[in-house]
Parts: C-alpha cells; structure tokens; sequence
C-alpha cells in the first residue's frame, strides 16, 4: 500500500486560505479533494524532473529496473521504483498535448462482487487495472469511513489496518474539509470518479501486477470543482479475482492533467474499455 510514513501532509496555513475563500458547496468541496491530492503529491516530494523508472506499458511489460528473477526481491522493487515527479498544480490543469495520447484497452466487469465493487475481470495485467479502478471508484463515490473499511477487508490480502490505507486518509481529509458532522457525507454532496487514464507499472509472473490508475474526480457537480488523483497499488490474484497486496509499500503515482504531454510523459495512457471482460 502507499506509505505514509514521513508524510508532512498539507499544509494547515494552506488548507485554511481555501476554506476561507469558499463561499459555496462546491467550492468547499473543491477545496476537500485538492486537499487530497496535494496531501498525495508532497508525500510523494513532488517538485520537478524526472525519476528513473520508465513510463508503464501498455501490455504490462515490467517498467522498472527490476532483478529479472522472478520473487519478493523483484516485488519489492517495482512497487518502490519511484515515478514522475510532478506539480500540485498539474493535478488540476493543464494544456492538452496536440498529439494522440497513447491508449490502454481494459476489460469490462461481468458482475458486482464484496460490498458493491464492479469485478469479473481476468487474470490480466489489463484487468488487474480495471480492477484497482473498480476499487477506487467504489471508495471516492461513497466517502464514507465505515465504507471504505469494508472495501479495504473485502479487497486486501492483510496485513494492514484500514485506518492507515492512502484511501481511508482521503476520504478523511475530504469529509473534514467539507465539513461533514458524521463519517460520511451527506446525500445533498455529489462525489463522481472515473478512471481517465492507466499504465502498468511492471509485473512479476501471471499473478501479480503494480497497477496505476489516473481518476477524474468531480465533486459538487460543477467542473470547477474537479481534479485528477493518480492511484498505484499492488494486485495479487486470489483464486478468482484481483486484491490489493498490501505486503508492499508502493511509491506514489503521479497525478497529472489527463491528455497534457505531461501525463504522457508520466506513463499514461488513455482509458479505453472492451464490451467482452475476457478480452
């Protein structure tokens, strides 16, 4: 899972400047998912250049200088290769790039599995991605504490609390900036998030894969209030499905404008979805 240890989160000065200018809904809650993404990006020690690890690939062929030799020692160094480092500005805009974006083609859930997740993909690279998206979604479009705590028990390998998991730290962050009264948020807050792009980050055997997947997150309803959040995690398949692999720290994935020659640059590739979860 993403570590969070040393992480000097946002800065409190900052949080409070937007908090004061909101004079809406929307913009409170702008304010709560940008909290989230920079909490991401300095944790990560955003800044500029580049990292040693090459852009994923689409066929999820390794992108790292990972040992050849299959095993925990070259787990441990896929997941921990770090990636583009990036701006927190980046997150929220950014120029669309005047050449094609590369793609990366996902498979298409056939059914609902544990506590409402989309599931049914194969044991892919492609669908280990499509997963970890189906995870995420299910968690941001709930914000909810009690949620996402039986998301992370229906959804990991263990160990690890549910209280320490990167997404559980989010919603947190996010329902005290919307200055929720309860754990989760109220029915009048509208929360969307979809994958927008995806890469591979390298694999290890036919069941395990470092899978990364670029959100489009909107809250509020308004485009004002909208940002993109880049997700990486461990996937182990477990018999008939994905599942989080919570056993490895894995370095934060760059959150980047989806379709700039910066998110191209970072390893993404545009999401594209099949009607056959097989393919």
């Amino acid at each position: 899972m993403t570590p969070t240890s040393g992480d000097t989160g946002w800065s409190r000065g900052r949080l409070l400047a937007i908090l004061a200018a909101a004079v809406a809904v929307a913009l409170l809650l702008l304010a709560g998912v940008g909290y989230v993404t920079y909490r991401a990006l300095t944790a990560a020690g955003a800044g500029t250049g580049t990292s040693p690890a090459a852009p994923g690939t689409a066929a999820g062929e390794p992108a790292t200088d990972a040992p050849e030799q299959a095993g925990p020692g070259r787990r441990v160094a896929i997941a921990a290769a770090p990636m583009l480092r990036v701006q927190a500005s980046d997150a929220r805009e950014g120029q669309i790039s005047t050449e094609p974006a590369p793609t990366i083609t996902v498979p298409s859930p056939d059914r609902t599995g544990p506590r409402g997740v989309a599931t049914g993909y194969p044991a892919t690279p492609q669908g280990a991605l499509a997963q970890l998206a189906a995870i995420d979604v299910a968690v941001l479009q709930a914000m909810s504490i009690p949620a996402t705590h039986q998301i992370h028990e229906a959804w990991t390998t263990g160990p690890g609390e549910p209280g320490g998991w990167v997404m559980t730290e989010n919603v947190q962050v996010f329902l005290t900036a919307a200055e929720q009264s309860g754990q989760t948020k109220t029915d009048t807050l509208s929360v969307t998030a979809a994958p927008a792009a995806g890469q591979v980050k390298g694999l290890d055997d036919d069941d395990w894969v470092l899978a990364c997947v670029l959100l489009d997150v909107r809250a509020g309803g308004t485009e004002d209030a909208r940002i993109a959040y880049g997700h990486c995690e461990a996937m182990t398949w477990a018999g008939d499905r994905w599942l989080i692999d919570t056993t490895h720290d894995v370095a934060q994935a760059p959150s980047t404008w989806p379709g700039t020659d910066l998110a191209a640059r970072a390893g993404w590739r545009t999401w594209a979805s099949t009607g056959d979860p097989r393919d």
